[in-house]
């Protein structure tokens, strides 16, 4: 997937994400950050299209969703769709994982994006 034009009102709000990480956001951060899997730069949140997801892969169209609690209100889980819908018609596979995961899983949440990272560069 080639970057997806991106409203320019996202910028600030994509920035002051960055600086305003939860617990669960910096903890993954810390371990996707400088290219540590299998050299595969991500970004912290990264505007595509009329979104912003949590960490985006682009050499393997990859995006890791931290969710809270808020994600599990109908509303929200309804947008979610939505945004994974979106990102899966432009070819993006999307992994989701909520805050009490990486928290308290960490190994386990980063062996399930080292294998996805793998299966995606391998079937390029």
């Amino acid at each position: 997937m080639k970057y997806q034009p991106y409203d320019p009102s996202l910028k600030p709000v994509s920035r002051k994400l960055r600086k305003t990480m939860t617990d669960a956001e910096r903890v993954l951060w810390s371990r996707l950050r400088r290219k540590q899997v299998l050299d595969i730069q991500f970004h912290s949140q990264k505007e595509i299209g009329p979104h912003i997801v949590d960490f985006y892969a682009p050499a393997v169209t990859l995006v890791v969703e931290i969710d809270g609690c808020q994600h599990l209100e109908p509303e929200s889980l309804l947008l979610d769709a939505q945004r994974d819908e979106f990102l899966k018609r432009h070819g993006v596979l999307v992994l989701r994982f909520d805050n009490r995961q990486v928290l308290i899983e960490t190994d386990a949440v980063m062996a399930e994006i080292f294998r996805v990272c793998e299966e995606r560069l391998n079937h390029r």
